[in-house]
Formats: C-alpha cells, sequence, structure tokens
C-alpha cells in the first residue's frame, strides 16, 4: 500500500508539471515590457509569449495577435518553441507508460513489468523537465541580462509570469519522474512469502510422510 501510494504521488506530481508546461507553452506572457509615459508612469504595457504578443493600453484595453512569420521572433523563441514542444510530446507520452505502471491498473498483472513501466515513464518525465528547465532559462538569461531598470529608452524589460510557472513545472516534473524512476528500480518480492523444504520421514505405520519447513 505504501508503494502504490508514493508511485500514485509521483505520477500526480510528475502530471500537475506536464499540466504547467502546457500553460507556460500556451501563455503569451514569457516577457514583459513596460513603456514609461510622463511621470514614469506606465503608459503601455506588451506581453510576449512563444505564439502571441498582447498590448495593454493604459486604459485598460488588450488586444493579442499571433506571430505571422518566422522572422518576427526571436532565434531564442524559434529554439524556445521546438524544445518546449518536445518536452510536452515527451511528458504526453510518459504519461500514458506511467499509468501502465501504477499498482491499480488491470492491464498489466506482472509487478516486475509494472515497475519497468514506471522507471521508463519516470525517465521521460525527467528529461521532459529538463528539456523544458532549458527555453525558460534561456529566455530568462535574455531578459535579465538586457535588464535596464532606469529604462533609458523609456521602456523596462521584466520576466512574465510564464517563466516562473516554467521554473515551477520543470521541479515537478523532475521530483515526479525521479520518484517513479526509483521505484521502477524496486524489486517486487512478497515479504511474506515463505520456502518450504521438503523432509521424507516414515511415519508410525510405515507409510512416507512429508514435512514443511
Amino acid at each position: 500500500i505504501a508503494m502504490m501510494t508514493t508511485q500514485t504521488g509521483g505520477l500526480v506530481t510528475a502530471t500537475l508539471g506536464w499540466l504547467g508546461a502546457i500553460l507556460t507553452c500556451a501563455l503569451p506572457i514569457w516577457r514583459v515590457m513596460t513603456y514609461m509615459g510622463s511621470g514614469m508612469a506606465a503608459a503601455q504595457m506588451v506581453y510576449e509569449g512563444l505564439w502571441m504578443n498582447c498590448i495593454s493600453e493604459s486604459t485598460g484595453q488588450m488586444q493579442c495577435k499571433a506571430y505571422n512569420s518566422m522572422l518576427e521572433v526571436t532565434p531564442e523563441v524559434q529554439g524556445s518553441r521546438a524544445m518546449v514542444l518536445t518536452s510536452l510530446f515527451t511528458a504526453f507520452f510518459a504519461f500514458f507508460i506511467a499509468l501502465l505502471g501504477t499498482e491499480c491498473t488491470r492491464r498489466m498483472d506482472d509487478n516486475d513489468k509494472k515497475n519497468r513501466f514506471s522507471g521508463v515513464a519516470g525517465a521521460l518525465f525527467v528529461a521532459a523537465g529538463i528539456v523544458l528547465l532549458v527555453p525558460v532559462s534561456w529566455i530568462a538569461t535574455t531578459i535579465l541580462n538586457n535588464y535596464n531598470p532606469m529604462g533609458v529608452d523609456n521602456m523596462r524589460r521584466e520576466l512574465g509570469a510564464a517563466i516562473y510557472i516554467g521554473w515551477i513545472s520543470s521541479a515537478l516534473e523532475i521530483l515526479g519522474g525521479g520518484i517513479l524512476c526509483y521505484l521502477g528500480t524496486q524489486s517486487q518480492q512478497d515479504p511474506y512469502s515463505k520456502k518450504y523444504n521438503v523432509v521424507k520421514t516414515c511415519g508410525p505405520v510405515g507409510y512416507a510422510m512429508k514435512e514443511y519447513m
């Protein structure tokens, strides 16, 4: 029961990381740029993501527009798209493989095979978390290197919420995948199994008897 609970906890943790990775991919708030107006008040805010950007006016109106061409995005965004999608598909396959490895499934009766499936799923989740961590940290580093709090060009660049969600999601995938990998290496031996040795003796009337020790 304890192993089943741990296995389920690892799968839930990794799955939450996967769902967070989907949110990270979809949200257009990887990079936030604030254009300062008179009196250092925010006149316009631009949110940039992997697939679109949004412009928020000081009046409260927001307009979003998808990128129409690859030429509109920077090389790090192009590379991040590929790595994030790779992470999502890897976690997708890991999720279904992990279902085959859970103790509660009835698709397989062999516990050793279930453990092997859990180990493979865990390794894929860990790989997905690492692949997600790379683009998130890459874009975050680019933003921080260009960070200018004084806003010489009347523009302040900051990290968006998607960056933080990506970091948390990556950590959850790696943690949950690590738990599944650990459980996948554990042998499923019945602690209550007993080995019996057969000893032949003769009974009172001369018949052979078997004693189990």
